[in-house]
């Protein structure tokens, strides 16, 4: 079968991706930019990507007629005023371009809506729902809740106040209930249910057999992590103060915390379980969707990670505006450095930042990272997906890979971090020789007063940065 895959290149859709492929289905892969886009060589000659945006109808055109199914894994975790406005557009628009297709059934990863009262951001999702049922096709609507797995938001999120909080003072949405799913189990449940008749223009909640409150989370994951927390629950503090908590502590975007924050005082717990039963599947638990998601990170098999998505940042970045460098009206600072082993290079280049650090002067990358957290920027917590592999679209600390090439040596990162600019990072292998460029593209009076400021501390850094990049593989002199 011919399936429409939306939402590619996001968490989820990453995961489904290869299920569908070994499946034997073939998958046509929708994108907002496809040059953020890198599918694993192993499953490229097997796909057909398109690049579209579901707000503007035109681009609607390039979907296939020919498919027979559709999923629809579009999400907005936005706070902007008219997000719900927008994705309510965009799932008409995604209705009425499949009305014109072959497409006999379509498949949408919703929130479980059960309670009366509900968040923005989970009714917008209902919202969506809605527009989406009212299609000519088949429709089927899965409802999760929290999903737990290496690299989702809310498994980074507890990661960060489990290991770095021994004690928790917070606030009383932790006692708020809900029925976590790990992730194994959402592409299982989503990989069967298209096609399926028996869950045809109907809508299902999908849990795992855990219900828990979010304080109970955290300790099981503390458990598991051997660590000795406490947590103290006070009802003092506000929606706003909840969101600079979470803000401040975890790697979370602060507009992300705040559409968390309002969706966990709503309890999110499945109905029923009838789609176990019509798709034969048996949820793991809590615990066990924990030990795999660890298992995954200490062998490096991080498949995809909810930061490298624009909604981790305040930007909703268009890849190709960026991928050339300007030279106009910009400063430049370029450092050149020679060396004798050009694998070696390449792999420190690549494996920069995060746990890794920066290579000099990591202090003064934190203390910048704490400063973009204080002016509501996202920092360095984001680290990165993958300790040694980059990928066009990866979040990289506070900056976004553009574009990474290693047989061509080539990685140019773009800066996410609060600025009064725009400001980019290349290196460059050429020969034996690599170039690093950082360049700044003033917005302003006050972006040139910044770049002046900045100036003796970029000479310093920089310097450092590529001089520890290449003095292991720096020629040695006959002399030494």
């Amino acid at each position: 079968m011919k399936i429409l895959l939306t939402g590619a290149s996001g968490y989820v859709g990453k995961r489904l991706l290869p299920k569908l492929i070994n499946n034997g289905h073939e998958v046509v892969c929708c994108v907002r930019d496809i040059n953020r886009f890198s599918p694993p060589e192993t499953l490229r000659s097997k796909i057909e990507i398109i690049q579209i945006d579901l707000l503007d109808k035109a681009s609607l055109g390039n979907i296939p007629k020919d498919i027979d199914g559709a999923y629809y894994l579009v999400h907005s975790m936005s706070s902007s005023s008219d997000y719900q406005q927008k994705e309510k557009e965009s799932a008409e628009n995604f209705r009425n371009a499949i009305a014109k297709t072959n497409a006999r059934h379509v498949v949408y990863l919703s929130g479980i809506v059960n309670e009366s009262t509900l968040s923005k951001h989970l009714a917008s999702r209902k919202n969506v729902e809605e527009e989406l049922s009212k299609g000519s096709y088949n429709f089927t609507a899965l409802r999760a809740g929290i999903i737990i797995g290496s690299g989702s938001a809310s498994f980074e999120i507890m990661r960060d106040l489990v290991e770095k909080l021994p004690v928790m003072i917070t606030p009383k949405w932790l006692n708020t209930r809900c029925q976590p799913i790990g992730i194994s189990d959402v592409v299982s449940i989503l990989s069967k249910t298209i096609f399926n008749p028996k869950t045809f223009d109907n809508n299902f909640d999908i849990g795992g057999p855990d219900i828990l409150s979010y304080k109970d989370m955290l300790l099981k994951f503390a458990e598991i992590r051997n660590l000795k927390r406490r947590i103290f629950i006070v009802p003092v503090m506000t929606p706003k103060l909840s969101s600079y908590w979470l803000y401040f502590v975890t790697s979370t975007s602060y507009k992300l915390a705040i559409a968390l924050v309002n969706s966990m005082k709503i309890e999110v717990i499945c109905r029923n379980d009838d789609i176990n039963k019509i798709l034969e599947i048996e949820p793991i638990s809590y615990q066990t969707s924990l030990e795999r998601a660890f298992n995954q990170i200490e062998s490096n098999e991080v498949v995809s990670s909810w930061k490298d998505a624009f909604i981790s940042s305040s930007f909703n970045l268009d890849v190709s505006e960026f991928i050339q460098v300007p030279s106009f009206g910009c400063f430049k600072d370029v450092k050149t450095d020679s060396f004798s082993n050009r694998h070696h290079c390449v792999d420190k280049i690549w494996s920069i930042g995060g746990d890794n650090g920066w290579y000099y002067a990591n202090w003064l990358w934190r203390i910048r990272g704490f400063i973009d957290k204080l002016v509501g920027g996202v920092g360095l917590r984001r680290g990165r997906t993958s300790p040694k592999n980059l990928n066009v679209g990866d979040a990289l600390d506070f900056w976004r890979v553009l574009y990474a090439n290693k047989s061509e040596g080539r990685l140019l990162l773009f800066a996410e971090m609060k600025l009064p600019g725009d400001a980019w990072l290349e290196f460059k292998i050429s020969e034996n020789t690599l170039t690093q460029t950082a360049t700044f593209r003033p917005l302003g009076l006050n972006g040139r007063l910044y770049w002046f400021a900045m100036l003796p501390f970029h000479s310093f850094i920089f310097k450092g940065m590529i001089q520890k990049i290449t003095s292991s593989n720096k020629p040695k002199s006959l002399f030494t």
